[in-house]
């Protein structure tokens, strides 16, 4: 009887506790939006200058969101339609892809079959107006807006094309502008038996389009090997990313365990389906643009050893976000779970929960061992790591300038708009590399490197010193010698300047598919990834061995 009496005794005070906690956390919920919305009330009426309501309360909303994780975002409703562009993978447009370039609202991409395209605009384009909005980098971030409409509307755009003295203008029908997941798909090399697919999202349709892309290319010939190319991927919705898993992966394996706050919001994602290539050879190309859903495929891939993972470190997002919706036509995303690979890892970079006060305690998701199907080591708490680690990034600093200026853009642009007549593939390589150098020294381009740099900072600090006219001849001699030493780095470099030249008017000439193509000529990830899937012996031995 007095063991019963206690038993019942602690079962009340657990219970009170949890009620104790539950009518203070509500409390203090209650009392803080009475209190900021008293702080908002009297700032807005009574503040010196007049306030903007809607604007101070959406910069009050920022400053709690700014508080949590970056993909924590409140979504008014002029950015509602890119909530629908990722859950539906269509939109009202024009089919360009618009990016700022020196400055200039310049077309970067143009969809193929879509209106801007069919009508004769051009990468390089400089958009100066819409219907009659002069655009410019101060208004660059309403632009999305201008450009996108219902289907069947029109909308003008008035073009400045170099090459060409006089405005162009054309009008444009906004058609309804499906967006492909798989932005590639072939045999490449085309001789060969291997599947190269480049999936550049995960909407909807992500999972139909694999698919239909392998059942196309088993109808030509038989597929020996895949390599899945999520490079540069920022991802997108959880279910497209289990459903293309679903094709690699066999029915009832684990893809992805989702947990939320508590331990009653946890939930597992399995295979449900018969995968439509479950044995032949696979390499998964990543990169640090590889984030959220496309770890959750490397991620599941590479701890069921279906394939080796090639290139760099992913992202690391091991986040998932809720579109709740609010009143007025405006949402929250908000984080509220986080994902874990078949083993068990978060491969979350970040730990948010370590930089501000508003969390109780934090995550302590740490760097930790796992384990894969067949025993290898993969970590937790730092994105994807690569079976292979191969990078992409030129080693030349001058290279690297011509791109951050954008000089290959800027060139192809020039070169294809004053040539566009010309076969551009019968061009030979020294000619292009002497257009590149004559149009260079016409934009006054100047690289000066980062030893020139340093060579100028012990120069000044050599005459302050009074250290004598005698070492700064010396350094004046070797910044002349570093001066030469420049100007050789295009001849040292030709081979990959001429790659990247050659990747650019490829883009003018059969748009996006051009580009990807011709960037496999000289991609060092892919040309591991396929030397990987053509030696069965290496190829096993990666996903047998602990061999990173």
């Amino acid at each position: 009887m007095k063991n019963r009496i206690i038993g019942s005794l602690i079962i009340i005070i657990l219970f009170s506790g949890f009620i104790r906690y539950d009518t203070d956390f509500y409390f203090e919920i209650n009392k803080s939006i009475d209190i900021f919305g008293r702080v908002y009330k009297e700032i807005t009426l009574n503040y010196v200058d007049p306030i903007n309501p809607e604007e101070f309360m959406l910069a009050g909303i920022s400053g709690m969101l700014e508080s949590l994780d970056p993909y924590t975002n409140f979504i008014d409703d002029a950015h509602q339609k890119d909530i629908d562009i990722i859950t539906k993978g269509k939109y009202g447009g024009i089919g360009a892809t618009v990016g700022l370039r020196n400055e200039n609202v310049t077309i970067v991409d143009l969809i193929e079959g879509y209106s801007a395209q069919r009508q004769g605009l051009r990468i390089g384009d400089i958009i100066l107006k819409v219907n009659d909005t002069p655009v410019n980098k101060d208004n660059y971030e309403e632009l999305s807006n201008l450009l996108k409409g219902e289907p069947g509307t029109t909308v003008r755009l008035t073009i400045k094309r170099e090459g060409v003295n006089e405005e162009l203008v054309f009008n444009l029908v906004r058609e309804e502008i499906e967006i492909k997941n798989l932005s590639y798909y072939g045999f490449y090399p085309e001789n060969s038996n291997n599947v190269y697919l480049k999936l550049s999202g995960f909407s909807r349709t992500a999972g139909d389009e694999v698919k239909k892309a392998l059942l196309e290319l088993k109808s030509q010939k038989n597929i020996e090997s895949i390599i899945l190319d999520l490079r540069g991927n920022p991802g997108g919705l959880l279910d497209a990313a289990i459903d293309v898993c679903e094709k690699f992966l066999q029915k009832g394996q684990l893809i992805v365990t989702v947990k939320g706050r508590d331990s009653s919001s946890i939930k597992n994602y399995y295979s449900e389906e018969e995968p439509i290539a479950a044995t032949t050879r696979l390499a998964v190309l990543i990169d640090e643009g590889s984030a959220s859903a496309s770890e959750i495929v490397a991620g599941a891939i590479q701890d069921h050893d279906r394939a080796v993972i090639v290139g760099t470190n992913s992202f690391g997002k091991g986040l998932v976000q809720t579109v709740i919706p609010l009143s007025f036509n405006t949402s929250l995303k908000i984080t509220t779970a986080r994902y874990y690979t078949p083993s068990g890892r978060c491969i979350q970079k970040v730990d948010y929960s370590r930089k501000s006060k508003v969390f109780l305690f934090s995550s302590k998701e740490g760097q930790e061992e796992y384990k894969t199907d067949n025993k290898r080591k993969v970590y937790s708490a730092g994105g994807i790591n690569p079976d292979s680690v191969v990078t992409n990034k030129t080693k030349s600093m001058f290279v690297q300038k011509l791109l951050a200026d954008g000089m290959f853009f800027q060139f192809a642009t020039n070169f294809y708009n004053n040539n566009s007549s010309m076969n551009l593939k019968e061009i030979s390589d020294n000619i292009l590399l002497n257009e590149f150098k004559a149009y260079l020294e016409k934009q006054n381009f100047k690289y000066t490197s980062q030893t020139e740099k340093l060579v100028d900072q012990l120069m000044l600090a050599a005459k302050e010193e009074n250290l004598g006219e005698g070492l700064i001849e010396q350094l004046k001699n070797a910044k002349l010698y570093l001066a030469k030493n420049n100007s050789k780095e295009i001849e040292n470099f030709k081979d990959e300047i001429i790659g990247l030249i050659k990747e650019e008017l490829a883009a003018r000439i059969d748009g996006r598919i051009g580009r990807i193509k011709e960037s496999l000529k000289h991609d060092k990830q892919f040309e591991t990834a396929l030397a990987i899937l053509n030696n069965t012996k290496l190829y096993n031995k990666f996903l047998t061995e602990n061999v990173r």
